[in-house]
């Protein structure tokens, strides 16, 4: 298979709502090209085809992705696992992550599944449904 046919069967993917394709920081023909990240468009699609108990830290992550990505511009930054309108930055993890695996400024946000309520950059997962 030739390389632009691949990216254009993720583009068509794209296009139908089946898949979402993360970026970085990039403009014109750059965003182009093969995303740095693939995701499903949501949670649900990975238990459907999957056929097994997907795996946690994709779920966050989709989870997150398809309810930001609905409203904002997210692109794959050079640290964290994701950079909201080319300002915030977040990376998200389960209970055990620390505010040190954070990298950046004031504007970088851990984003935590099984956590209630949410205290200085420490935010849970779950507010995020909120944005949809």
């Amino acid at each position: 298979m030739m390389r632009n046919t691949l990216v254009e069967y993720l583009y068509a993917l794209g296009e139908a709502g089946v898949t979402h394709a993360l970026h970085r920081d990039a403009k014109g023909v750059t965003r182009l090209q093969k995303p740095d990240k693939l995701y499903l468009e949501n949670t649900n699609l990975m238990f459907a085809l999957r056929g097994a108990e997907p795996e946690i830290g994709g779920l966050r992550e989709t989870f997150f992705f398809n309810q930001v990505s609905h409203r904002h511009l997210v692109e794959y930054p050079d640290a964290n696992d994701f950079i909201v309108n080319r300002k915030w930055l977040f990376e998200i993890g389960g209970k055990g992550k620390r505010a040190k695996d954070v990298k950046g400024d004031s504007a970088a946000y851990l984003v935590v599944d099984g956590m209630e309520t949410g205290f200085g950059q420490r935010l849970p997962l779950w507010l995020f449904g909120f944005l949809y």
